[in-house]
């Protein structure tokens, strides 16, 4: 227990032969229960945690839970937290099996949600200023573009680093959320922020130290990863538009985000017309020149204007 609270902890695995029994013996002894979802590993893992299960003096506080096809990690961790639930844990904690989450820093994390500050936590490697000398700079890259565009889709400004899996979240929240929409592969971070946001729950940033080069082996492909999960965020964030500030709750910026759909595009295309038309020597109208203009201000002015209210009505969720 930690302040009064059980405490379990999810440990989405696949293929991690390697560093799961040191994740499993690095546990904090607060720790009740440890629910390792082997999501059909094609390597020895799941032998790796039955062999803690039977060796390991704390052996017993740890269960394993086996795919019967491999799902991805958004949906291990929903196994991993349904799990947790059943069992009655208050507190559930996600920590990778690739031992990059300092268990050291694990009570930092929880202990927000225990006392009742806030309903999530959520790790920020960014913070410290370490990561940009840590983390492979093209991760960092697509990590902060993914953030920004996470900012935007879930209404938490006030968060960064999207892609990190160190999270707490209590019982109370996860009862609300509906667990079988949420994303079930990469995409599962920034997916679940835009739930929490549907239902006005707090989210908190806390610093972890980034770990890297122990032997880990990352199966995220940038270029394969940052476009599904742009373009999950694009779709996410209309369907935030809606639940919050047409079906819940209406709201005027939904307005400024439509008037910023409707003049940004066009005006940016017939911008971009005009300067290749006077980059060939085409002459082009100065009316033409300040419609093209009109469309770009305007809509960004709309823009920012839906931003700012989106931050202004989500202040209190931190």
């Amino acid at each position: 227990m930690y302040e009064g609270k059980r405490i379990a902890v999810v440990v989405p695995a696949y293929n991690e032969e390697r560093l799961i029994r040191r994740v499993l013996e690095t546990m904090p002894d607060f720790v009740d229960r440890v629910y390792v979802v082997d999501d059909q590993s094609r390597d020895q893992t799941r032998e790796r945690v039955r062999e803690y299960q039977r060796d390991a003096s704390d052996g017993g506080r740890v269960t394993l839970v086996a795919h019967e096809k491999n799902q991805g990690v958004g949906a291990a961790i929903v196994t991993g937290y349904r799990a947790a639930l059943a069992d009655g844990h208050e507190v559930m904690a996600v920590m990778a099996g690739d031992a990059q989450m300092d268990p050291a820093e694990l009570g930092h994390v929880v202990g927000p949600v225990c006392r009742g500050r806030t309903d999530y936590v959520k790790g920020n490697r960014l913070i410290t200023g370490e990561a940009w000398k840590i983390i492979p700079k093209y991760r960092f890259l697509g990590n902060s573009f993914l953030s920004l565009l996470t900012k935007i889709a879930s209404g938490y400004w006030h968060v960064a680093d999207s892609q990190t899996g160190y999270t707490a979240i209590s019982a109370e929240t996860l009862k609300l959320l509906p667990l079988e929409k949420l994303y079930p592969r990469y995409g599962y971070p920034n997916h679940i922020l835009v739930m929490l946001n549907i239902y006005s729950q707090r989210v908190t940033d806390v610093p972890v130290r980034p770990v890297y080069n122990i032997g880990e082996q990352s199966g995220i492909r940038l270029r394969k990863v940052v476009p599904t999960i742009s373009w999950l965020l694009f779709r996410c964030f209309w369907w935030r538009m809606t639940e919050k500030y047409v079906i819940r709750d209406f709201h005027p910026l939904i307005f400024f985000y439509f008037l910023a759909g409707v003049l940004l595009p066009p005006g940016l295309l017939l911008g971009c017309l005009l300067f290749l038309l006077r980059v060939f020597g085409v002459g082009v109208a100065e009316t033409s020149a300040l419609f093209a203009v009109f469309l770009v201000v305007s809509g960004f002015q709309s823009l920012f204007f839906a931003m700012l209210f989106d931050m202004e009505n989500n202040r209190d969720l931190k």
